[in-house]
């Protein structure tokens, strides 16, 4: 990792100290470094805005862009996506110099006049966590199908770290060599899992050696809808039969969804 990345962490470290405010996600000399960042800005109407900010910096900043998450229980996704977009327009001002500590800045002075503009007033869904199962609460699910896992037990741990710290529900599902991940929650939060999952070393190659996550597969994606059920909590389950697992998803509602996409998978 160059120095004057390492500088800027540090910098980031000492001045994001309160509670909850920073934390790295994961580090990797091939794909770079993601944190998370806690701030608040002044809003419409004077409102203060939380604001959580995933930062994704390439091995190759700041030369070039960094990639950007906004997430906000208060602002509509729309409103997300725009906050992100002008973020991003503003990073291109910076580039080839440290910038992550300006953007902060930068939104916390302007974000009242970017949720002024026309652009950002449409859609009503809020950017909220998994915590709420209503029907428009925004939910979205994901599966993911894992080709294998040697260190199972570093590997579950993770998995399970990983559902908590982003407040998503779901199941972690063996059966046989099949491994799935049905996640339910915020649709950032889910991105922010994937980001984790594939730049982590959460594996180990045929030698021993720790490896990041290469051959994962999303199988499926959609806003929770109806007639699905809404998981409580992120469980780790082994199926001893394909009836079993079979069961499992008709239970949630996901019927349609299993004889599709999970059927393939043991054929």
């Amino acid at each position: 990792m160059a120095e004057l990345v390492l500088e800027e962490l540090s910098a980031l470290g000492a001045i994001f100290c309160g509670p909850g405010e920073w934390e790295v996600l994961s580090c990797s000399e091939t794909d770079g470094t993601v944190f998370r960042i806690l701030t608040r800005a002044e809003g419409f109407m004077d409102a203060d805005i939380p604001l959580r900010l995933v930062f994704h910096l390439p091995v190759n900043y700041p030369s070039c862009l960094p990639g950007i998450v906004v997430n906000s229980e208060h602002l509509t996704r729309a409103e997300c996506e725009i906050v992100k977009e002008k973020l991003l327009e503003q990073a291109e001002t910076l580039l080839s110099e440290p910038m992550v500590h300006e953007l902060v800045l930068w939104i916390q002075q302007n974000l009242r006049h970017i949720l002024k503009r026309p652009e950002a007033g449409g859609g009503s869904e809020k950017c909220t966590s998994a915590a709420s199962t209503t029907v428009d609460d925004g939910l979205w699910m994901t599966l993911l199908h894992l080709d294998h896992m040697r260190a199972k037990t570093k590997y579950v741990k993770s998995v399970e770290k990983w559902a908590s710290d982003l407040r998503l529900t779901g199941r972690l599902m063996f059966m046989g060599k099949v491994i799935l991940i049905l996640l339910q929650g915020d649709r950032n939060n889910i991105k922010e899992y994937l980001i984790l999952q594939k730049t982590c070393k959460v594996d180990v190659d045929s030698s021993g050696k720790k490896c990041k996550e290469k051959m994962i597969s999303v199988l499926f994606e959609t806003k929770v809808q109806t007639e699905h059920k809404r998981f409580l909590a992120f469980e780790v389950k082994e199926y001893s039969s394909l009836d079993e697992l079979q069961k499992e998803f008709e239970t949630a509602g996901l019927k349609k969804l299993f004889s599709e996409f999970v059927l393939r998978l043991v054929k």
